[in-house]
């Protein structure tokens, strides 16, 4: 699996318009590749990002239905919520982040080296701290807390902005990002529902996303 991720002049603004002209010119890539251990319910995510110098510009758009979001601040069991993730590796063998928001615009994010479980989470990981978080701009068409479950289709979407300035603490300067090769995996699940699923942009073969060995190749132009 591919995916560019074409360059633009600025920012985008976070008006949560998947049709605004900056979003048009971007690759769309489809979450499909759905785990058997999921429900019968199968919503239809997509993805679009774009780079700048500074950042990773992201938005999602999902054709869900069964939605239920109660977790509310960085750091929680987002993944259980109505929820998308974008893992991302910037350089070989430097450990990848997993940036996983719920559809009420809450959010986690680790850098892990290791991905082994432990009890505690995994074996070499490091929470990203909540000030550093501060600077992932989010938005989200649906409020903070859905509950109860919206049984009706509904359509939602969320839209990211990611400065380079997160990543590099951990990973080392990024320098001039044209051209670069990254790897990493697009994500749609929701575990508190009643119609739980589980789906990955490029397959994974266990029921486990946190597997760098079946992350796709994310090219920058």
């Amino acid at each position: 699996m591919t995916y560019t991720i074409r360059k633009t002049r600025e920012a985008v603004e976070l008006d949560l318009n998947w049709q605004n002209p900056a979003w048009l010119v971007a690759e769309t890539l489809e979450v499909k590749n759905f785990r058997p251990e999921s429900s019968t319910h199968r919503p239809q995510t997509l993805a679009r990002l774009l780079h700048d110098e500074r950042n990773l510009q992201g938005i999602f758009q999902v054709h869900d239905r069964y939605v239920r979001t109660t977790r509310i601040s960085y750091g929680s069991e987002v993944w259980k919520d109505a929820c998308v993730e974008f893992f991302v590796e910037p350089k070989p063998g430097c450990g990848y982040f997993n940036f996983e928001f719920n559809c009420g615009g809450a959010f986690l994010c680790n850098h892990i080296v290791d991905p082994e479980r432990t009890p505690n989470g995994f074996k070499r990981f490091t929470r990203l701290p909540a000030d550093i978080a501060k600077v992932v701009t989010l938005h989200s068409s649906l409020p903070r807390v859905v509950e109860p479950e919206i049984t009706e289709p509904v359509t939602w979407l969320l839209q990211f902005s990611i400065p380079f300035t997160v990543l590099e603490p951990y990973v080392g300067s990024l320098g001039d990002v044209d051209h670069q090769t990254w790897r990493g995996n697009f994500f749609k699940c929701a575990e508190d529902n009643s119609h739980p699923h589980w789906a990955a942009w490029s397959p994974v073969d266990e029921f486990n996303f946190h597997l760098p060995r079946c992350f796709g190749e994310i090219r920058l132009a």
